[in-house]
């Protein structure tokens, strides 16, 4: 990887050899490849109902991989739109592994289906609890939305045992991104402009597909880059921005766009309306309105303590604050904020150990 970073982000003796800090980012990046490994459930009965109804079915097949871990509480992390599952959650790792193993959910990167993703996470859910345990399953952005979605259908059926839901900055819906024609004012964000171009873009036309999601992919990886900015980066840091970018440039146009469509066919959340009556945590950073738009329901719905309630009637919910001035948490900041996230979600898995602290909303 070339030495790209601004000159203050990097320890000096890394900074003065680009070599070892190639080094030093492949080390870190194998280390993780032999702990996280490729994981097939024993049973994949719903995934296979699916193989004459979808079209391009491996196209669509989402990775899944484990990491052991120690502990009756495993966890399933389903990622937003990027980075994938097993780089976002790269510094919550040691504490998810301190309750139980690990599961990530990998979108595929040359296509995707909403069934099949139900359909994948409901048999990775039953393979858990047929080993005797209920998984809480962790996610953020995006996948908050796909997991909303499972938790509304037919798939979430009422054998499966679920732990707990964690959302962190959740997006349930396409209005949580992009306004209605009607809105205006406040400016228009830069994801928020990319997404409308792509719904708007011919899906027939290769070359204007193509050139939509190219301007997406530059979008994502300003905003990454934006988080990484005047901070100090270690190994860590450097090697998931090397996964993280790499993500970016392998996911095809039509793997990117069929993402954008099941976001699309998302429905806003009915403040009426529980979506998970178990232990819930929701976590919502401090700037979370410099991402979601003004007017987000689901934004909306989560500040009004009585909607909120009723969508999570055993939830908890809490504000992701900086410690320091001038350095908000932006939206689903983990990786560089996971000094802030960690205690609000450790606090959260000790309660779990203890059921009857979850008795009271």
């Amino acid at each position: 990887m070339e030495n790209t970073l601004p000159l203050p982000m990097q320890p000096r003796t890394i900074r003065n050899h680009p070599t070892l800090l190639n080094v030093a980012t492949a080390a870190t990046g194998f280390i993780r490849q032999i702990a996280i490994k490729p994981f097939t459930p024993r049973s994949r009965r719903r995934e296979f109902l699916l193989k004459d109804s979808i079209p391009r079915f491996h196209a669509v097949r989402n990775a899944l991989f484990k990491e052991k871990g120690s502990g009756d509480i495993p966890t399933i992390v389903i990622g937003g739109f990027v980075p994938d599952a097993t780089e976002a959650v790269e510094f919550q790792r040691p504490l998810f592994k301190s309750y139980g193993s690990i599961y990530y959910i990998n979108y595929s990167k040359t296509g995707f289906s909403t069934e099949m993703f139900f359909a994948q996470l409901a048999d990775l859910i039953e393979d858990i609890n047929r080993r005797g345990k209920k998984p809480v399953i962790f996610s953020v952005s995006f996948g908050c939305g796909l997991v909303n979605a499972f938790l509304r259908s037919d798939e979430n059926d009422p054998f499966l045992r679920i732990r707990g839901v964690v959302m962190a900055s959740p997006v349930l819906c396409t209005e949580d991104l992009v306004r209605t024609e009607r809105e205006k004012g406040s400016g228009v964000r830069m994801l928020e402009s990319n997404l409308k171009r792509i719904l708007q873009a011919d899906a027939t036309n290769n070359e204007e597909l193509d050139r939509q999601i190219n301007r997406a992919r530059r979008c994502f990886q300003s905003l990454f880059e934006a988080g990484a900015e005047n901070r100090p980066l270690n190994r860590r840091h450097l090697s998931i921005r090397k996964r993280v970018m790499g993500v970016i440039e392998k996911t095809s146009s039509v793997g990117g766009y069929e993402r954008v469509l099941a976001l699309k066919g998302f429905t806003a959340p009915a403040g009426n309306a529980a979506i998970f009556t178990g232990p819930a945590l929701t976590l919502l950073a401090e700037a979370e309105d410099n991402l979601l738009v003004p007017g987000s329901p689901t934004l909306n719905s989560l500040r009004k303590p009585e909607d909120r309630v009723r969508m999570f009637p055993r939830g908890v919910f809490r504000d992701v604050v900086a410690r320091a001035n001038g350095d908000a948490v932006p939206h689903a900041s983990l990786i560089f904020h996971h000094h802030c996230y960690n205690p609000l979600i450790e606090a959260w898995y000790d309660k779990l150990l203890t059921p009857r602290l979850f008795a009271v909303a």
